[in-house]
């Protein structure tokens, strides 16, 4: 599985914070906030900024997972917000792609909005202005 990514123009914390933001301007559930760096300082070891939010509408996923219950375990949405070397990336698994490891190739259009939905929060969770 690759990840696609895009940079931000913010630290993780507030990409995240402008994430859930975005998502709730939406009604889109936030399952969880995972703070992957506290985990690690938790434990004794360090780790840069890096943290996952997983999100979703189980109205859509639904759609999904009655097609192929296996889906449910790429769903709820995720994305991956972390610092590399400085430089905060935005990672996901691209919608679209799972037509190719479950059988939801009948559901592209659902998978379809699903990505245009991802592309528009990412990209108002990672410009530079505040729009």
């Amino acid at each position: 599985m690759s990840l696609t990514t895009t940079k931000s123009a913010h630290s993780v914390p507030a990409t995240v914070d402008r994430l859930i933001a975005a998502l709730g301007r939406r009604g889109i559930t936030i399952f969880a906030r995972i703070d992957h760096a506290a985990g690690a300082r938790q434990a004794g070891l360090e780790l840069a900024d890096e943290e996952l939010v997983i999100f979703g509408d189980p109205r859509v996923g639904t759609l999904l997972m009655q097609r192929d219950a296996a889906v449910g375990y790429e769903l709820p949405l995720r994305l991956l917000i972390w610092d590399a070397n400085g430089q905060t990336m935005i990672g996901y698994r691209r919608p679209t792609a799972l037509r190719d490891d479950f059988a939801v190739a009948d559901q592209l259009e659902v998978l379809r909005r699903m990505e245009n939905l991802l592309g528009q929060i990412i990209a108002e969770t990672s410009r530079a202005d505040s729009r």
